[in-house]
């Protein structure tokens, strides 16, 4: 069966660009001191970067002139669907062409390309003076999902660059209408609002779950209403979805410390029913919805509540865009009552390496450095008017700061305090493909959470032959 992979970029057919003005300032003396001196060995080299078109990509791409003008160093700057850039990228790493220097990873790529060596250590280059920005700061970036995507086996194979996170989205209008907050009390005992908990965002998908004439909000349907809604595409993001922001919230696991199968467990059968039970809440076409389709989904007004991929938000709650920009309100990523201390949150960190053929790396690397340097970050943050901060310090710049939106902007920084990388496995896209299949299963009611806890143990025991599933540090 054709491999499903998680698609940011393919978003672009259900979200805008994040638009705004455009500025290029000219570098002064003392901004270009560094990577000016850094680069003159390099002058009038050309290095090829490959990375995926996501309207945060698209921004970034407008300062990359910048980085040419002040190093002299060429940068063919490509971008592709995600797609394209999984495809070309490994295969250019693994075959050894070395056509592109720098090829963006998701996290859950680098297992795979460490396993096959294609990746290049940055840790001479971090080490020698000439190329190593000492104004980096790198104490500065996001410190979980950056240490657990950016090294493995005490070595240095990037800087973060994206840092791509589920947040908890739902209809404020509607959670604050003072009839629905009313029904609701009576009906659960406990005030209506943002979930807290995922006993909760059970509870407010029931509620609002409504058949076509009945009343929301005072008024009579038009269509069928949903409590929730969520992906589940066999591939795509719908397994880590479950993994991370039920399983593990419900204190069950994939694997183990020592990478070794520890899915069929009875936490795991807990979040498994969760699951099932909150898919009887969400559209009938949730069995082919993808992280794609999900913010489309909120963004027509259909659904009350989901977890989605916060980069999709910023394309969607805004005017112009959806007719309920405005409207929405987000939160941390609600966690099994009574566990809220040991809370989860769904990430996918990712970097941008320099393929291991490149014959251009210390060229490679100080592009690289630039990218991450906290005076390009607030450019690209400024630009955007907001984004998805790899830095610490970017959460108090104004773009943020004074955000007409601040529950997203809070609601991700909390998934990003919590925010780990994949482990690095080998096998993780086969991993992937079995276990989606089996969320999909179950959410369908095609298989109990209990066989579906033993057929993914099964299928991860099958995969991993009996040793443990993740790289060897």
């Amino acid at each position: 069966m054709k491999r499903r992979f998680w698609c940011f970029a393919a978003a672009l057919a259900a979200t805008t660009a994040l638009t705004a003005p455009m500025f290029a300032t000219p570098a002064t003396a003392q901004d270009t001191s560094f990577y000016a001196t850094a680069a003159v060995p390099y002058k009038g080299t050309t290095i090829r970067v490959l990375d995926e078109i996501t309207p945060l990509q698209e921004t970034l791409s407008k300062i990359v002139p910048e980085f040419e003008k002040e190093t002299g160093i060429k940068v063919e700057w490509e971008l592709l669907n995600h797609f394209e850039v999984i495809n070309k990228g490994q295969a250019d790493m693994l075959s050894g062409r070395g056509h592109y220097d720098a090829i963006m990873l998701h996290g859950a790529q680098l297992g795979p390309m460490l396993s096959a060596e294609a990746i290049m250590p940055l840790d001479k280059f971090v080490a020698d003076p000439k190329l190593s920005d000492p104004g980096l700061n790198a104490a500065d970036f996001i410190a979980t999902p950056y240490k657990t995507t950016a090294f493995f086996d005490g070595k240095q194979y990037g800087f973060i660059n994206w840092n791509y996170n589920h947040v908890y989205w739902a209809r404020e209008d509607l959670l604050s209408n003072p009839e629905e907050m009313k029904a609701f009390k009576a009906k659960y005992g406990y005030d209506l609002g943002p979930a807290k908990t995922i006993e909760q965002m059970r509870d407010i998908a029931e509620f609002f779950t409504r058949k076509k004439g009945e009343k929301l909000a005072g008024k009579p349907l038009e269509s069928d209403f949903y409590g929730i809604v969520l992906e589940g595409i066999k591939g795509g993001s719908t397994f880590s979805n479950l993994w991370v922001n039920f399983i593990e919230n419900y204190g069950g696991e994939l694997i183990d410390d020592k990478g070794m199968p520890a899915f069929d467990s009875p936490e795991t059968v807990a979040a498994l029913k969760m699951w099932r039970e909150l898919w009887t809440f969400a559209p009938p076409g949730i069995a082919e919805y993808s992280l794609v389709d999900v913010p489309t989904v909120m963004g027509n007004g259909i659904a009350a509540q989901s977890l989605a991929w916060s980069d999709f938000v910023l394309g969607i709650d805004k005017p112009g865009v959806s007719p309920y920009a405005g409207k929405f309100i987000y939160a941390p990523i609600p966690a099994k009552a009574g566990n809220e201390a040991h809370r989860h949150a769904d990430a996918e960190p990712s970097v941008t390496v320099i393929n291991a053929a490149s014959e251009h790396p210390e060229a490679t690397f100080l592009f690289l450095e630039w990218l991450a340097s906290k005076k390009q970050q607030d450019k690209l943050i400024e630009m955007g008017q907001g984004g998805v901060p790899i830095r610490e310090s970017s959460w108090a710049l104004p773009a943020i700061k004074d955000s007409s939106n601040p529950t997203l902007f809070a609601a991700m920084k909390s998934s990003l305090d919590v925010a780990t990388a994949r482990p690095k496995m080998e096998k993780y896209p086969e991993i992937i493909d079995a276990m989606s299949g089996i969320a999909q299963e179950v959410g369908l009611g095609q298989m109990t959470p209990e066989e579906g806890a033993k057929a993914g143990q099964a299928a991860l025991e099958k995969l991993c032959g009996g040793k443990s599933c993740t790289l060897a540090e």
